[in-house]
């Protein structure tokens, strides 16, 4: 434990100067290039963001602004064409495939708008997946994956496939598969896109509830309603940073 809280300070120091010491995401200059048929296309155009531990931020735009671009850079999913971006002291934009898999698999937890869960296994071997792929026990696994269904509501759901579960349910899951590495950041991507309002509000409490116990979030929403429900908001516009502040979120 010693050790990996050593490794944990070491990394942080290397961050750069002017960024607070419980940043999780720092990203410097960031920048995307797609090249489509000859012709370049600059989806991220320098992109600089300090998220810090414990933060519920919300990434806004129009299409084509950047917003999916910079959270498959985030979710290690990408790799940018220019700039620097570190995750929890790790530089991220220095890494290989392998490290990335590594990084991505420890470190964050995703979310995503159409759930992506395994239609015949159960809801408790959907939010063991990780963890087989993180090399844990089969006791281990399930131990852990009861926890996190029991943190999002869905203690007696454990044995029903998605196609026996409601959709909030089913993001219910995906959430709990998301937390049950323990990563150090949640992104979720348009996680009440495929949902009904009442539905939303119930997801969106969970995420408020999550905020409350120091899990940082990064949530990518087109939806103004949404996103005031973070503590801030990263608007972007042209592949830049166009608004940053605090809202304050919802108590």
């Amino acid at each position: 434990m010693t050790g990996a809280l050593t490794d944990t300070a070491e990394r942080m120091a290397m961050l750069p100067p002017d960024v607070p010491r419980d940043a999780v995401i720092v990203t410097r200059n960031l920048q995307r290039d797609y090249d489509m048929g000859g012709e370049i296309v600059h989806a991220l155009r320098g992109v600089d963001v300090n998220i810090r531990r414990n933060e519920f931020v919300a990434i806004m735009g129009p299409s084509g602004s950047g917003k999916s671009t910079l959270m498959n850079l985030i979710g290690c999913l990408d790799s940018p064409t220019g700039g620097e971006y570190w995750l929890n002291g790790h530089r991220v934009s220095e890494l290989g495939d392998d490290e990335l898999a590594r990084i991505r698999n420890k470190e964050i937890g995703f979310v995503f708008q159409t759930f992506n869960l395994l239609p015949r296994a159960t809801a408790l071997h959907n939010v063991e997946l990780p963890l087989v792929y993180a090399g844990r026990g089969g006791k281990e696994r399930k131990a852990m994956a009861s926890e996190a269904l029991a943190r999002v509501g869905l203690q007696d759901r454990m044995q029903h496939r998605p196609n026996e579960l409601s959709g909030g349910q089913r993001q219910r899951v995906a959430i709990a598969r998301a937390l049950v590495n323990q990563p150090s950041i949640l992104l979720a991507d348009e996680p009440t896109g495929n949902l009904d309002s009442a539905t939303s509000e119930d997801i969106m409490a969970l995420f408020e509830g999550l905020d409350r116990e120091g899990q940082t979030i990064l949530l990518v929403t087109h939806e103004h309603d949404i996103a005031t429900r973070a503590r801030r908001q990263v608007h972007l516009k042209d592949g830049r940073v166009e608004r940053d502040f605090v809202t304050g979120g919802r108590t």
